[in-house]
This record gives structure tokens, sequence and C-alpha cells, in this order.
């Protein structure tokens, strides 16, 4: 079914989810839609009764539902799992940007850089002396790939990535574009009169099977090492501070920043503009919510939440109490006056 542009009929994508066909077979469907949508060629997927009040209210082409749940005569596949056929169609769906096998002309390689079997480099990339480009991996148009960096194989860099020096990246990892790894940590001592830049010499390491979001920075070491442990997920626009070290299979949500020589666990989960002081240590299995300020360590497994993020729970209470502190300090005022009128009138 890969097309350059797909497009199926309905009793194709019947066929491939192994669901139950209603309607024309030959219904054109060219692409996955919300359920809101109205493109007669979309195809939405609907879990309940709600979603389906949805689709019913505009005019999407043809509905994914389970099994039992009526489409009221619109085209339909019904499934066991409705988001399962779903993600089979969006990984069909996808069109991977084009990129020219082998060395594009305008590429400046430098003579002692190694490029391994299969990789592509795509126009006006660089990769600069000393590094190592694996197989299969694609480098696209106007990335930069500084001295003595490595590449695994399999590898994607979209355009415009910068690695600095001394970057390495793990095999089928995928970098975003304009993500930055390897650029100087915020490193600075006042000397009583002025700023002084702190040499940065340390490197960067990222993990197989990691994912770097576009825009997002990943600082190199002041000395010794930034990692990104394998497998880890970071969202676009994350900051990773100098000397950071992140685990295994951790999702970092957009504008995040991770203060320096932060150590976050495995499997931890943080939510968007989430904030991390330097040095703090998180735990395994740990879930932080979106706009928290992590100033202390939290050892984990466990929610968090707030500013600065507590247990779940008692942050999520003390949030929704924000909106009341006015009334709650007015009326602690009155009662504060009525004591001491009271107190006065006991003397």
């Amino acid at each position: 079914m890969e097309k350059d542009s797909p497009t199926w009929t309905l009793g194709e994508l019947a066929r491939l989810f192994g669901g139950e066909l209603e309607g024309d077979p030959n219904y054109p469907i060219a692409r996955p839609a919300p359920a809101d949508s109205d493109d007669p060629q979309g195809i939405a997927f609907c879990e309940s009764e709600k979603y389906l009040g949805i689709a019913r209210a505009h005019r999407v082409g043809a509905l994914i539902l389970p099994k039992g749940l009526p489409s009221d005569g619109r085209p339909a596949i019904h499934v066991d799992h409705p988001r399962l056929a779903f993600f089979q169609l969006l990984m069909i769906s996808g069109r991977p940007l084009p990129i020219d096998p082998g060395i594009h002309p305008t590429a400046i390689i430098h003579n002692s850089a190694q490029v391994g079997e299969g990789a592509c480099i795509g126009p006006y990339a660089i990769v600069e002396r000393g590094a190592h480009v694996g197989s299969n991996v694609k480098v696209f148009p106007f990335c930069y790939v500084g001295e003595g960096c490595t590449i695994g194989e399999d590898t994607i860099l979209f355009p415009g990535v910068v690695l600095y020096q001394d970057v390495v990246i793990g095999a089928r990892c995928i970098v975003h574009s304009g993500a930055v790894l390897g650029a100087d940590g915020f490193g600075f001592m006042w000397d009583g009169s002025q700023q002084l830049k702190i040499p940065q010499v340390g490197r960067v390491q990222i993990g197989d099977d990691a994912e770097v979001g576009a825009n997002t920075a990943v600082d190199r070491a002041t000395a010794g090492t930034t990692k990104v442990g394998r497998g880890t997920k970071l969202d676009n626009l994350v900051q990773v501070g100098h000397n950071v070290e992140i685990g295994e299979d951790s999702v970092i949500a957009g504008q995040a920043a991770i203060g320096g020589s932060a150590r976050i666990g495995s499997r931890v989960s943080m939510g968007g503009q989430t904030a991390v002081s330097d040095h703090v240590v998180i735990g395994d299995d740990v879930m932080v919510g979106g706009s928290s300020g992590v100033a202390e360590d939290l050892a984990g497994p466990g929610r968090y939440f707030g500013r600065p993020a507590i247990n779940a729970p008692d942050g999520l209470r003390a949030m929704s109490a924000i909106p009341r502190l006015p009334k709650i300090l007015s009326r602690l005022r009155e009662l504060e006056a009525k004591v001491k009128k009271l107190e006065e009138g006991q003397k």
C-alpha cells in the first residue's frame, strides 16, 4: 500500500485492519482526519457515542468504529480497537522527507571524516574533521556536524541541525530541525567587577533510539559529559543544561528547562514548561505535572505538581486555592480585627 501520496479504498483499509466493512468498498480515502473534520476523503476514529456525535455534526467521509456502534449510514469500518486501527493508518500515511542517496555535490566533507555505507548527506551539509557518520544515516540539507562528532547507524538529522564538537549520537535516533547539541553551557563567574565566561570543554552523549525535538538545546558539559539516555524523548524547545544526566525512556515535554548538573532518572515524565533547578535529583518513575518548579530532590516513584513541586494531590489543592486567597486574606483580616477588639475589651 506504499504510495508517494497515499490513497486507499475503504475496502483496502478494512482488510488491513481486519475489520468489518459497512458501505461502498470502493469509497476513496486520502488521509486520516479528526472527528470534527469536514473532509469528504478523510477517515476518523470514534471510540464512543460522544465522538460519533461530533462526527455526525460534521462531514468527515468515513469512520473507524468499535463493533456494535452503528454508523448511521456513513461509510465505516468496525474493529475491536479503533484507536489501534487509526494508529495503523497513521503509520502508513507518513511521507518521509526526500533525500537523495549518497553525498550531494554541494556538501562539504572533511577528508579526515568517515561516512558509512548507505549514508545520505544532503545539500550544503558540512561534516567536519574527525567526524564519523554511521551507515544509513540521513543528514539533511544545511546540517552542521562538528569536529569529532559521531552519529550512530540509521540516525536522522533533519534540516538545520547543529552539532558543535565531540557530540556522540547513538543508533536510530531522530534529531529535528533547529536542534543544537553541544553549545556552551551557561557558566559564568563573578570576579567582583564582571562576569567571566567559564570555558565549557566537555561533551554531549545521546543514547540509542532517542529523539530530540525541534529547536531543543542540549548543552555540552563544563567538563565530563551531558547525557541523554537510551529511548528518551525530548519535545520541541526543551533546554538541557550542562552536565545534566537523563536516564532511559524518559519523556520531557516542550519548554521544559533543566538546570546544570541535575540528574533525571529513567522513565520520568515531565510536563511542558516544567523547570528543574540545577543539581536537583529526580528519581526513576517520577511524573511531574506541567508548569511545575522542581527546587528540591524528588526521590520517586510518584506524582508531583506545583511551584514548588510537591505531592500531586496536595499541589493541585494548593493551586486551586490560589484564586480564593484574596477573599481568604480579607476574612482573616476581619477576624484579626474582631479578635483585637475582644482582647481590648477584656483589659
